[in-house]
């Protein structure tokens, strides 16, 4: 959410309110969707589909972080969340993939939700900067991701 410098709230900004439009066409096509099955393999052609579109780096990120996450995990389902790339467990967000172009952020980030078994102490990290995927960012990725659904 954005504010002045004073603190006054303006509201969301133009990025927020493209992915609340985006989270509520997704809910309005899930819900037209017909069998169990074909829901699962509509999502997953979606998220493939949000793949494709996007620029590089991000779609080159997009496509490694999502089969690493599918081969590291294959009971997690792929599914638009906002517009992104997540990946759910039950029906439930684990982590996703948030391009830096969505919100004009220098990076590119792998977000976990509260459902990942990531609890380490008191204090754990719940996102991970990514600015390229390299083989040993892969090897991290994959366990973080079999430990989140563990």
């Amino acid at each position: 959410m954005s504010s002045t410098e004073s603190g006054a709230y303006e509201g969301f900004t133009a990025e927020e309110r493209a992915a609340m439009k985006e989270h509520a066409k997704e809910q309005k096509k899930a819900a037209r969707r017909g069998s169990r099955a074909d829901k699962a393999a509509e999502a997953a052609q979606d998220v493939l589909a949000k793949i494709a579109e996007m620029n590089d780096p991000d779609r080159i990120m997009a496509e490694r972080v999502h089969a690493v996450i599918m081969a590291s995990a294959p009971a997690l389902a792929p599914k638009l969340w906002y517009g992104m790339p997540a990946y759910t467990l039950d029906g439930k967000v684990v982590c996703h993939f948030q391009p830096a172009e969505k919100f004009k952020t220098r990076y590119a980030t792998l977000g976990f939700s509260d459902q990942a078994n990531l609890d380490e102490d008191a204090m754990w990290p719940a996102a991970f900067a990514l600015t390229e995927v390299t083989p040993e960012v892969e090897e991290r990725i994959g366990a973080l991701v079999k430990r989140a659904v563990s």
